[in-house]
């Protein structure tokens, strides 16, 4: 069991996202990320992305405003959201975190923004880029 609403695809996401117009996607990586990576272009659905850092670049120190910030976003009260890292790790501590401060449901985005690094250590061959979805340079 866990400790939020579960796994879903990055393209399972989209659907999700599609087909409920209360849905949000929450993007937990860092600011570096955003803007030297991209972000999920949610523009087409009339909002964009809810930014909100897990963990702080450079140091990596947790993000202990995480909940409020999330809070601040003008979440629909009851919208799923859906939880989107890197690789799928951190989405799911920013999942379970919503979950217990009483959002969602709250799915982790598997394989996150860009997958996990494959044998030659890139990555990108797996997740929300890899499966074409919509994206844009921050």
């Amino acid at each position: 069991m866990t400790d939020y609403a579960g796994d879903i695809t990055p393209t399972a996401a989209w659907e999700l996202l599609t087909s409920n117009p209360d849905a949000r996607l929450v993007d937990v990586r860092t600011t570096a990320e955003w803007q030297w990576v991209g972000i999920p272009d949610t523009s087409s659905l009339g909002y964009d992305p809810i930014l909100v850092e897990w963990v702080s670049y450079p140091a990596m120190s947790r993000n202990v405003d995480f909940v409020d910030q999330l809070r601040a976003a003008s979440i629909p009260e009851g919208a799923p959201l859906v939880f989107l890292c890197r690789s799928g790790q951190r989405s799911i501590d920013g999942a379970t975190a919503a979950t217990a401060a009483g959002f969602g449901p709250s799915y982790n985005i598997l394989h996150g923004f860009e997958g996990a690094p494959n044998a030659d250590g890139h990555r990108g061959v797996e997740g929300w880029k890899a499966e074409g979805l919509p994206w844009k340079q921050g």
